[in-house]
């Protein structure tokens, strides 16, 4: 009979609550897991954002470029038109004024195609800064890709895991008595752990609430499922 009193009559619940402990551990870890993969993903964002302003400023010179080319261009096309009918004058001052036209139009061409070549000069640094942007990225990508896998790997193992303790669990459910397993099924959503040691000064460990004498008594005597009066733990002693 000593060797049975020195048996918590809740230690089926303890033994219970040991692999629920495990299994709320699981769930949680699996819960994480996706939230760590969006927290990677996230580190891309910075180098993302590099690359894009490196793209945009690419862009722009491209287009500075593009400008000019076409400014230089409809000049050229001028020109020759003015060319043309100029073979149609009659006066020499006439000639003279289409000269000065042409002239001034080649100014112009002069202006716009040192435009370009500034422009041309300018995407040299930024084709520089595009290519770290992309390098850096790529770097970035290849962590982020090989912890993504890592976390999958996991995952998958944690679902293994989780299947395992809840078959446990199943088994172990049924070496408590129906009565018990109820109160502590209606506890388990409320509070945890469920069951929690009386210390020998008659403070409950779930809430740290000190206990009335009669429950120290109750608890010490082993003989069913006694709660705290403050949080409904199951209590027993060590």
């Amino acid at each position: 009979m000593e060797g049975r009193a020195a048996v918590s009559v809740v230690q089926p619940l303890l033994d219970l609550q040991v692999i629920d402990g495990r299994i709320r551990d699981l769930q949680q870890e699996i819960r994480d897991i996706p939230q760590r993969k969006v927290q990677e993903q996230e580190r891309l964002s910075g180098a993302k954002d590099r690359l894009e302003r490196a793209k945009a400023e690419m862009k722009n010179a491209q287009l500075r470029v593009n400008e000019a080319e076409l400014e230089v261009k409809a000049r050229r096309d001028k020109i020759q038109s003015l060319k043309q009918n100029q073979v149609l004058l009659k006066t020499n001052k006439e000639f003279q004024i289409y000269n000065l036209e042409i002239a001034k139009i080649e100014g112009e061409i002069d202006a716009y195609e040192a435009r370009q070549l500034a422009a041309m000069d300018d995407m040299i640094p930024v084709k520089h800064r595009v290519a770290e942007a992309e390098a850096k990225l790529k770097e970035e990508q290849d962590i982020v890709d090989r912890y993504g896998a890592e976390l999958d790997a996991r995952l998958a193992a944690v679902k293994a895991e989780l299947a395992i303790a809840e078959a446990e669990r199943a088994v172990a459910a049924k070496a408590v008595p129906p009565p018990m397993l109820m109160a502590y099924e209606r506890l388990r959503t409320r509070r945890w752990p469920v069951v929690a040691m009386l210390q020998a000064d008659g403070v409950c460990k779930g809430c740290n609430m000190v206990q009335p004498p009669s429950v120290a008594q109750m608890v010490r005597r082993n003989v069913g499922v006694v709660s705290c009066g403050m949080c409904g733990r199951i209590l027993y002693m060590d």
